[in-house]
């Protein structure tokens, strides 16, 4: 006698194989590449990843949503938290290999590895967060510290260490950011850009900071203007922008004297990437700059004990990631 298979029986016992033409379809949007290449290092929250991937969280979770109905991401909840993550050894048969395949493809681009920049942040924010991760525990001194006083007071305040005496150069000064923070700790700064509209912003801005001077000259050409020395200079988010960064280098290495203590050149400047669309929509002449560039530029300027630090990556930043390389003139 045959016996009536109703629905639901028949849905319970079929296989749960989940077609591959769904998943490709899942993984044809970049993002959530990204959002797999994060997850498989990392298990992350909903907000996490919308830090590192900068997109607006009900965005993101739509489209781990996706990522999750084809398998491609597990989640778990822990408090009132959802946590996502890509497992490969639980990943189902059929898409392990597609994952595998698509991951090798997606190997050394920059933007993953500005991903990573930001995974990293994200993880040490994690650390540092005194309500404990998910909120568990709350008020305590870190909390209360940025509540009352904001967490943007640290790095201006430790530009107290700088001799006061010093006279600081901001070559490329721009309108001036650089001049501002300088002002209050030292006994001089001397703006300096070849654009006299920029000079202009920079002088209106700190109309009322005297002890900042400004200069017109070409940054190739530094020691041209007449002889003047300074214990220390800064070239900020400005190398990138000259066709010939090695002679701009020589020329503020030349203009440091080191007898108060100082002798001191700073670059801060962007990592090497591969953003060609800078070249057309601002103007940069590079893109970027390795450690082992920077490093060899400055020993060629004569100067020694270079050191290149990478800098932490905001997470609401869109641009590359960013160092900051010092070196000195010993004689």
């Amino acid at each position: 006698m045959n016996r009536t298979i109703h629905p639901e029986e028949r849905m319970k016992n079929a296989p749960p194989i989940q077609p591959v033409s769904m998943a490709l379809s899942a993984l044809a949007e970049p993002v959530r590449l990204r959002m797999l290449r994060i997850l498989e290092v990392e298990e992350l929250s909903v907000g996490e990843v919308a830090k590192i991937v900068q997109l607006p969280q009900s965005t993101v979770s739509r489209h781990l949503k996706m990522l999750s109905d084809v398998s491609l991401v597990a989640k778990r909840s822990v408090g009132t938290a959802t946590l996502y993550s890509l497992l490969l050894d639980d990943l189902p048969d059929e898409l392990r290999p597609l994952w595998l395949a698509i991951r090798e493809q997606l190997r050394g681009s920059s933007e993953f590895e500005e991903d990573s920049r930001r995974l990293k942040l994200v993880l040490a924010e994690r650390r540092l967060d005194s309500k404990d991760y998910f909120g568990r525990i709350a008020g305590d001194w870190h909390e209360i510290r940025h509540a009352l006083f904001g967490q943007g007071f640290t790095a201006p305040a430790l530009l107290a260490l700088v001799d006061p005496k010093w006279t600081v150069a901001d070559l490329g000064c721009g309108s001036g950011d650089v001049s501002r923070l300088l002002a209050p700790h030292v006994e001089r700064v001397v703006a300096v850009d070849q654009n006299e509209a920029m000079l202009k912003a920079a002088r209106a801005r700190l109309s009322d900071t005297p002890n900042v001077d400004f200069m017109a000259c070409d940054l190739e050409a530094l020691t041209e203007v007449g002889e003047w020395k300074v214990d220390a200079a800064v070239l900020s988010l400005v190398v990138h922008h000259i066709e010939n960064p090695a002679a701009v280098l020589n020329e503020a290495a030349k203009i440091l004297r080191p007898d108060r203590g100082g002798g001191v050149l700073l670059v801060i400047d962007m990592l090497a990437h591969d953003r060609e669309e800078y070249r057309r929509m601002m103007g940069h002449r590079h893109l970027g700059f390795s450690p082992s560039e920077i490093t060899e530029m400055m020993e060629e300027a004569g100067l020694g004990r270079v050191r290149v630090h990478e800098l932490p990556t905001s997470t609401d930043s869109r641009g590359p990631g960013l160092f900051v390389a010092s070196g000195r003139i010993d004689r």
